[in-house]
Protein backbone atom coordinates (compact mmCIF):
# COMPACT_ATOMS: atom_id res chain seq x y z
CA UNK A 1 0.00 0.00 0.00
CA UNK A 2 1.62 3.41 -0.97
CA UNK A 3 2.08 5.32 2.48
CA UNK A 4 3.22 8.77 3.16
CA UNK A 5 6.73 8.28 1.82
CA UNK A 6 5.02 7.44 -2.16
CA UNK A 7 1.99 9.75 -1.70
CA UNK A 8 4.73 12.60 -0.98
CA UNK A 9 6.98 11.47 -3.63
CA UNK A 10 4.28 11.76 -6.36
CA UNK A 11 2.82 15.33 -4.94
CA UNK A 12 6.27 16.44 -5.66
CA UNK A 13 6.49 14.89 -8.98
CA UNK A 14 3.31 16.60 -9.83
CA UNK A 15 3.71 19.88 -8.81
CA UNK A 16 6.56 21.25 -11.13
CA UNK A 17 4.59 19.74 -14.18
CA UNK A 18 1.06 20.78 -13.15
CA UNK A 19 0.88 23.90 -10.68
CA UNK A 20 -0.83 26.30 -12.61
CA UNK A 21 -1.95 24.59 -15.39
CA UNK A 22 -5.77 24.37 -16.70
CA UNK A 23 -7.51 20.92 -16.74
CA UNK A 24 -9.34 20.36 -20.16
CA UNK A 25 -10.71 16.70 -19.41
CA UNK A 26 -11.40 14.20 -17.11
CA UNK A 27 -11.53 10.87 -18.35
CA UNK A 28 -13.19 7.74 -16.47
CA UNK A 29 -13.60 4.65 -17.58
CA UNK A 30 -14.09 2.81 -14.68
CA UNK A 31 -15.67 5.31 -11.95
CA UNK A 32 -16.00 1.67 -9.23
CA UNK A 33 -13.19 2.79 -6.97
CA UNK A 34 -13.58 2.23 -2.90
CA UNK A 35 -16.04 4.71 -3.58
CA UNK A 36 -17.61 5.94 -7.02
CA UNK A 37 -16.01 8.45 -8.89
CA UNK A 38 -18.19 11.62 -8.81
CA UNK A 39 -20.42 11.46 -11.59
CA UNK A 40 -20.03 15.05 -12.43
CA UNK A 41 -16.15 15.08 -11.98
CA UNK A 42 -15.52 16.28 -15.53
CA UNK A 43 -18.19 19.13 -15.55
CA UNK A 44 -17.19 20.42 -12.03
CA UNK A 45 -13.52 20.54 -12.92
CA UNK A 46 -13.03 20.74 -16.40
CA UNK A 47 -11.74 24.50 -17.41
CA UNK A 48 -10.67 24.95 -14.08
CA UNK A 49 -6.55 25.87 -12.96
CA UNK A 50 -5.05 23.68 -10.28
CA UNK A 51 -3.67 25.98 -8.31
CA UNK A 52 -2.02 23.78 -5.47
CA UNK A 53 -1.41 20.37 -4.62
CA UNK A 54 -1.35 19.22 -0.77
CA UNK A 55 -1.26 16.20 1.17
CA UNK A 56 -3.29 15.21 3.92
CA UNK A 57 -1.94 11.89 5.06
CA UNK A 58 -2.13 9.09 2.37
CA UNK A 59 -4.92 11.85 0.51
CA UNK A 60 -3.30 14.08 -2.32
CA UNK A 61 -5.19 17.21 -2.39
CA UNK A 62 -5.71 19.56 -5.96
CA UNK A 63 -6.76 22.95 -5.35
CA UNK A 64 -8.95 23.60 -8.63
CA UNK A 65 -9.95 27.20 -6.42
CA UNK A 66 -12.96 26.70 -4.54
CA UNK A 67 -13.27 22.91 -5.02
CA UNK A 68 -11.00 20.50 -4.22
CA UNK A 69 -10.14 16.88 -5.43
CA UNK A 70 -9.32 14.22 -3.07
CA UNK A 71 -7.15 11.39 -4.27
CA UNK A 72 -5.96 8.48 -2.55
CA UNK A 73 -3.88 5.42 -4.14
CA UNK A 74 -5.79 2.52 -1.81
CA UNK A 75 -4.16 -0.62 -2.17
CA UNK A 76 -2.19 -0.60 -5.14
CA UNK A 77 -2.87 2.57 -6.87
CA UNK A 78 -0.16 5.21 -9.01
CA UNK A 79 -0.25 8.36 -10.75
CA UNK A 80 1.76 8.58 -13.63
CA UNK A 81 2.38 10.92 -16.69
CA UNK A 82 1.74 9.34 -20.09
CA UNK A 83 1.92 9.87 -23.48
CA UNK A 84 -1.12 10.86 -25.55
CA UNK A 85 -0.34 7.44 -27.67
CA UNK A 86 -0.11 5.69 -24.92
CA UNK A 87 -1.54 2.04 -24.55
CA UNK A 88 -4.52 1.78 -21.74
CA UNK A 89 -4.54 -1.12 -19.34
CA UNK A 90 -7.78 -2.41 -17.97
CA UNK A 91 -6.78 -1.32 -14.70
CA UNK A 92 -6.04 2.37 -16.18
CA UNK A 93 -9.42 3.99 -14.54
CA UNK A 94 -8.87 7.71 -14.98
CA UNK A 95 -7.42 10.31 -17.06
CA UNK A 96 -6.94 13.85 -16.12
CA UNK A 97 -6.01 15.55 -19.78
CA UNK A 98 -4.48 19.43 -19.12
CA UNK A 99 -2.76 21.81 -20.90
CA UNK A 100 -0.27 21.47 -22.99
CA UNK A 101 -1.25 18.03 -23.51
CA UNK A 102 0.16 16.40 -20.52
CA UNK A 103 -1.98 13.53 -19.54
CA UNK A 104 -1.85 12.04 -16.04
CA UNK A 105 -3.04 8.60 -15.49
CA UNK A 106 -4.87 6.07 -12.42
CA UNK A 107 -3.61 2.67 -12.24
CA UNK A 108 -4.76 0.77 -9.53
CA UNK A 109 -5.57 -2.88 -9.96
CA UNK A 110 -7.08 -3.85 -6.87
CA UNK A 111 -9.41 -0.61 -7.24
CA UNK A 112 -9.43 0.50 -3.29
CA UNK A 113 -8.13 3.64 -4.26
CA UNK A 114 -10.60 7.34 -4.64
CA UNK A 115 -11.42 9.85 -6.51
CA UNK A 116 -13.79 11.84 -4.89
CA UNK A 117 -14.30 16.23 -4.93
CA UNK A 118 -15.07 18.65 -1.80
CA UNK A 119 -15.66 22.22 -1.27
CA UNK A 120 -13.65 21.89 2.34
CA UNK A 121 -10.74 19.01 2.46
CA UNK A 122 -10.18 20.08 6.37
CA UNK A 123 -13.94 19.05 7.39
CA UNK A 124 -14.52 16.38 5.30
CA UNK A 125 -15.09 13.01 7.01
CA UNK A 126 -12.23 11.21 5.48
CA UNK A 127 -9.69 13.80 6.61
CA UNK A 128 -11.39 16.03 9.51
CA UNK A 129 -10.49 13.19 12.05
CA UNK A 130 -6.60 12.85 11.50
CA UNK A 131 -4.21 13.38 13.60
CA UNK A 132 -1.00 15.40 13.18
CA UNK A 133 1.55 15.14 10.14
CA UNK A 134 4.58 13.46 11.55
CA UNK A 135 6.89 15.24 9.53
CA UNK A 136 5.42 18.63 10.82
CA UNK A 137 6.41 20.41 14.57
CA UNK A 138 3.08 19.62 15.82
CA UNK A 139 4.68 15.70 16.29
CA UNK A 140 6.44 15.17 19.15
CA UNK A 141 7.30 12.96 21.93
CA UNK A 142 5.33 14.59 24.27
CA UNK A 143 2.51 14.06 22.27
CA UNK A 144 3.18 10.82 21.45
CA UNK A 145 3.62 10.38 25.13
CA UNK A 146 0.18 11.45 26.18
CA UNK A 147 -1.44 9.69 23.69
CA UNK A 148 -0.09 6.07 25.04
CA UNK A 149 -0.64 6.82 28.63
CA UNK A 150 -2.90 3.58 29.90
CA UNK A 151 -2.99 2.04 26.23
CA UNK A 152 -2.51 -1.89 26.44
CA UNK A 153 -2.34 -1.66 22.71
CA UNK A 154 0.92 -2.94 21.21
CA UNK A 155 3.24 0.25 20.44
CA UNK A 156 3.18 -0.47 16.67
CA UNK A 157 -0.28 -0.56 16.36
CA UNK A 158 -0.45 2.79 18.35
CA UNK A 159 1.66 4.71 16.11
CA UNK A 160 -0.11 2.75 13.16
CA UNK A 161 -3.06 4.80 13.88
CA UNK A 162 -4.28 7.47 11.60
CA UNK A 163 -5.95 8.93 14.95
CA UNK A 164 -2.51 9.73 16.91
CA UNK A 165 -0.34 10.56 14.13
CA UNK A 166 -0.81 10.22 9.74
CA UNK A 167 0.75 7.99 7.77
CA UNK A 168 3.22 5.77 9.43
CA UNK A 169 2.51 2.49 7.17
CA UNK A 170 4.02 -1.67 8.21
CA UNK A 171 7.12 -0.82 6.76
CA UNK A 172 7.88 2.61 8.65
CA UNK A 173 6.51 1.43 11.97
CA UNK A 174 9.01 -1.54 11.74
CA UNK A 175 11.94 0.96 10.67
CA UNK A 176 10.94 3.64 12.95
CA UNK A 177 11.10 0.94 16.06
CA UNK A 178 14.40 -0.85 15.38
CA UNK A 179 16.08 3.15 15.14
CA UNK A 180 14.01 3.44 18.43
CA UNK A 181 15.30 0.78 20.26
CA UNK A 182 11.82 -0.67 20.83
CA UNK A 183 10.27 -3.71 19.78
CA UNK A 184 7.11 -3.58 18.25
CA UNK A 185 4.77 -5.62 20.64
CA UNK A 186 5.20 -3.71 23.90
CA UNK A 187 2.58 -2.40 25.56
CA UNK A 188 2.26 1.32 24.41
CA UNK A 189 1.62 2.70 27.87
CA UNK A 190 4.35 1.03 29.17
CA UNK A 191 6.94 3.15 26.90
CA UNK A 192 8.77 6.20 29.26
CA UNK A 193 8.37 9.83 28.07
CA UNK A 194 12.37 9.34 27.16
CA UNK A 195 11.32 6.31 24.66
CA UNK A 196 8.82 8.03 22.90
CA UNK A 197 10.45 11.25 22.42
CA UNK A 198 12.95 8.53 20.55
CA UNK A 199 10.15 7.01 19.05
CA UNK A 200 8.88 10.24 17.81
CA UNK A 201 12.58 11.41 16.60
CA UNK A 202 13.01 7.90 14.96
CA UNK A 203 9.58 8.21 12.83
CA UNK A 204 10.70 11.71 11.61
CA UNK A 205 13.92 10.74 10.56
CA UNK A 206 12.43 7.22 9.01
CA UNK A 207 9.93 8.64 6.71
CA UNK A 208 12.10 11.68 5.69
CA UNK A 209 14.79 9.26 4.38
CA UNK A 210 12.56 7.14 2.59
CA UNK A 211 11.15 10.42 1.34
CA UNK A 212 14.28 11.22 0.21
CA UNK A 213 14.61 7.42 -1.29
CA UNK A 214 11.59 8.03 -3.59
CA UNK A 215 9.49 5.98 -1.31
CA UNK A 216 9.43 2.25 -1.34
CA UNK A 217 8.22 -0.18 -4.33
CA UNK A 218 6.97 -3.50 -2.94
CA UNK A 219 4.92 -4.22 -5.48
CA UNK A 220 2.61 -1.84 -7.68
CA UNK A 221 3.71 1.34 -6.52
CA UNK A 222 5.90 3.29 -9.14
CA UNK A 223 6.63 7.24 -9.04
CA UNK A 224 4.61 10.02 -11.16
CA UNK A 225 7.45 8.84 -14.04
CA UNK A 226 7.32 5.23 -13.57
CA UNK A 227 10.19 4.79 -11.53
CA UNK A 228 10.66 2.62 -8.53
CA UNK A 229 11.37 4.09 -4.83
CA UNK A 230 14.26 2.38 -3.57
CA UNK A 231 14.05 2.91 0.48
CA UNK A 232 13.30 -0.94 0.58
CA UNK A 233 16.29 -2.12 -0.35
CA UNK A 234 18.01 -0.20 2.81
CA UNK A 235 15.66 -1.63 5.65
CA UNK A 236 17.34 -2.86 8.75
CA UNK A 237 14.47 -5.30 9.83
CA UNK A 238 11.19 -5.15 7.52
CA UNK A 239 11.25 -8.27 5.52
CA UNK A 240 14.32 -9.83 6.98
CA UNK A 241 13.05 -12.06 9.75
CA UNK A 242 16.11 -14.89 9.37
CA UNK A 243 18.76 -12.31 8.22
CA UNK A 244 21.30 -11.07 10.06
CA UNK A 245 20.95 -7.56 12.36
CA UNK A 246 23.26 -5.33 10.24
CA UNK A 247 23.91 -3.53 13.60
CA UNK A 248 24.48 -7.15 15.66
CA UNK A 249 24.76 -10.08 13.80
CA UNK A 250 21.18 -11.35 15.43
CA UNK A 251 18.55 -12.96 13.89
CA UNK A 252 16.13 -10.77 12.79
CA UNK A 253 12.66 -11.92 14.13
CA UNK A 254 8.91 -11.57 12.97
CA UNK A 255 5.88 -11.49 14.81
CA UNK A 256 2.24 -10.63 14.12
CA UNK A 257 0.49 -7.36 15.77
CA UNK A 258 -2.77 -6.58 14.70
CA UNK A 259 -2.65 -8.92 11.73
CA UNK A 260 0.41 -7.55 10.29
CA UNK A 261 3.72 -9.22 10.13
CA UNK A 262 6.40 -7.20 12.18
CA UNK A 263 10.02 -7.50 12.25
CA UNK A 264 12.52 -6.45 14.87
CA UNK A 265 15.86 -7.38 16.12
CA UNK A 266 15.75 -9.16 19.79
CA UNK A 267 18.98 -7.71 20.80
CA UNK A 268 18.79 -4.11 19.49
CA UNK A 269 15.32 -3.67 20.47
CA UNK A 270 13.73 -3.95 24.13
Amino acid sequence: MPELPEVETTRRGLLPKLTGRTLRQVIVRNARLRWPVPKDINAQLAGCKLRAISRRGKYLVFDFGGIFQLVHLGMSGSLRFVGQNEPVSVHDHVDWVFAGKIILRLRDPRRFGAVLLTDDPASHPLLAHLGPEPLDSAFTGTLLYAASRGRKTAIKNLIMDSRVVVGVGNIYASESLFRAGIRPGRAAGRLSRVECDRLAAAIKTTLQNAVNAGGSSLRDYVSTDGELGYFQLHTQVYDRAGLPCKVCGSSIRKQVNGQRSSFYCPKCQK
